[in-house]
């Protein structure tokens, strides 16, 4: 389970006279379940990725706090990743290395033996679909490659908590369609607690279980698909994404699906 309590995040941009601060997060409130996918939904700039970089310890929040199964993200960074598998915007593979040893070495990192490592990568090459990928060096890996092997290193130390930013930019429709069965299988035969940060509404109402939206750094709604259309009134998803994100309505909304989802 991942909880993030009324999280907070400002930047300084510029210099001197210039600089300005800006709040990229100032008030995002959710819980992540296991055994579900949640989808963080919001427009670009919304603060969505800010978010996940706090979650994965890679910056620290100015408010709030972030706790992965009980444990401070803060205050027990080490502890807290050891249950997390991070899989962000940027894939960060290691060009001359094949996608095993990207793989193993992650493994390596997180205590594992490379003998386990390599065996896991089996495992997980199988349930990617990527087994005759394995032993390829990633340098000229499609970016659908790249991705499941990017995935695969996130997994490799079976952590029950998983942490996607916006991974389906610039897959395929195969590519897409694969990472989607993955991660159900992930959810459904592992009961993996899984975030997926997004802005395609598709994916969204094919894979979530449960959706939080954001806007101007604050969460406004959450529920399910089914629960926030209904409370906007909409059977288009995409029209109710609009009023949550944009529209005047934004709070009596946010309220009807906090009562929705009770």
């Amino acid at each position: 389970m991942i909880q993030v309590r009324q999280l907070r995040k400002a930047f300084r941009q510029g210099r001197g006279a210039k600089a300005r601060v800006v709040l990229a997060v100032a008030a995002v409130d959710f819980t992540a379940a296991d055994g579900r996918i949640t989808g963080l939904l919001g427009p670009n700039g919304a603060g969505k990725t800010t978010t996940l970089r706090i979650a994965a310890g890679l910056i620290e929040a100015d408010g709030g706090e972030v706790l992965v199964d009980g444990i401070h993200v803060a205050q027990r960074p080490a502890a807290a990743l050891a249950r997390m598998g991070v899989l962000s915007d940027a894939r960060g593979l290691y060009p001359r290395l094949t996608a095993r040893e990207n793989i193993v070495y992650y493994g390596r990192l997180q205590g594992m033996t490379e003998a386990a490592a390599s065996t896991r990568a089996d495992v997980l090459a199988h349930m990617l679909d990527m087994t005759l990928l394995l032993d390829r060096r990633t340098e000229g890996f499609s970016q659908g490659e790249r991705m499941k092997t990017a995935l695969a290193r996130a997994l490799v130390h079976d952590p029950p908590n998983i942490v996607l930013d916006e991974p389906t930019n610039g897959l395929d429709v195969l590519a897409t369609r694969s990472l989607r069965e993955a991660l159900r299988r992930l959810r459904d035969d592992e009961g993996k607690c899984i975030v997926f940060s997004t802005h395609i509404m598709q994916e969204v109402e094919r894979l979530c279980d449960h959706v939080v939206v954001v806007a101007q750094g604050r969460t406004v709604a959450s529920g399910s698909v089914a629960e926030l259309a209904a409370a906007s009134g909409d059977t288009d998803f995409e029209e109710t994404f609009v009023k949550l994100a944009f529209g005047p309505v934004q709070a009596s909304v946010t309220h009807a699906a906090e009562g929705a989802a009770a």
